[in-house]
């Protein structure tokens, strides 16, 4: 007599009971651990806007942000407001409130700093709207700063950074951080010698030009001594990475120009 467990049906239904359970131990843990996870990604989008804000714990050459259990706190102290900006057809056509937005029934009511700046930029490309989150703080010495979230692509998969600037859109703090780039070499782009080269350069021209600025090579400014330039050094053997960071700033954050332009008015 065939031994049962020889049989095809056995194999089959031995596949399938294995996919259910393990399907199901997948399904309960993603449920059980989707809160700490979402709790997680909302903290580390404070520490972000927050480095850039020139909140951390910077030691030395080291980029360290503050930490998990004080950045809560330390977002509601330094970010002063939260600033919605919806984009359309090359202009700003809305200006919302932190309050504002959260009391906007089509927004379902969350909170500006987790706007999905990827789905925005869908929006943008699909149907010429855009939201455009924008947070008011102050960095250490007290000065008022604005930082605008940006996203691009980089040599193997998404870049992404927050930028703070002055009134006068000049930078004032960077922080750039990637998926998927290649260690020491466009990885580095969330290095503290790769961010801090953009501390005080301008994105407008004396004219008001939004300039933006360009990741280049062969610069001869090592030192980056040089803050009317629109350029900082590149990192060397990251051309494609630094490529991605030029683009993601002068594409989203050019958006941002007829804000500034009302601000100074």
């Amino acid at each position: 007599m065939d031994n049962k467990t020889d049989k095809n049906l056995y194999t089959i239904l031995f596949a399938v009971g294995m996919v259910v359970v393990v399907g199901g131990i997948l399904a309960f843990l993603s449920t059980s651990l989707s809160p700490a996870i979402t709790a997680n990604e909302k903290i580390e989008k404070q520490q972000n806007i927050l480095y850039a804000l020139g909140i951390n714990n910077n030691d030395g050459t080291s980029a360290i942000f503050i930490g998990a259990k004080e950045a809560p706190d330390a977002f509601k102290e330094n970010v002063t407001e939260q600033i919605v900006l919806t984009y359309k057809d090359g202009e700003i056509v809305q200006t919302q409130t932190r309050q504002e937005f959260l009391d906007d029934k089509e927004n379902g009511g969350f909170e500006p700093y987790l706007i999905d700046v990827k789905k925005q930029q869908t929006s943008q490309k699909e149907k010429g709207v855009r939201q455009l989150p924008l947070f008011v703080g102050k960095n250490k010495e007290g000065k008022t700063l604005y930082v605008a979230p940006i996203r691009g692509k980089g040599l193997w998969d998404a870049i992404w950074g927050y930028v703070a600037v002055d009134e006068d859109m000049v930078v004032q703090g960077t922080y750039f951080d990637h998926k998927g780039e290649t260690p020491g070499l466009g990885a580095n782009i969330k290095q503290r010698y790769f961010m801090d080269d953009f501390y005080g350069e301008k994105l407008l021209t004396d004219a008001g030009v939004f300039k933006g600025i360009t990741v280049a090579k062969g610069n001869a400014d090592p030192k980056n001594e040089r803050k009317d330039d629109y350029k900082v050094d590149a990192i060397a053997g990251a051309t494609i990475t630094g490529d991605g960071v030029t683009a993601m700033i002068k594409k989203d954050l050019g958006l941002y120009v007829p804000y500034f332009q009302n601000l100074k008015k």
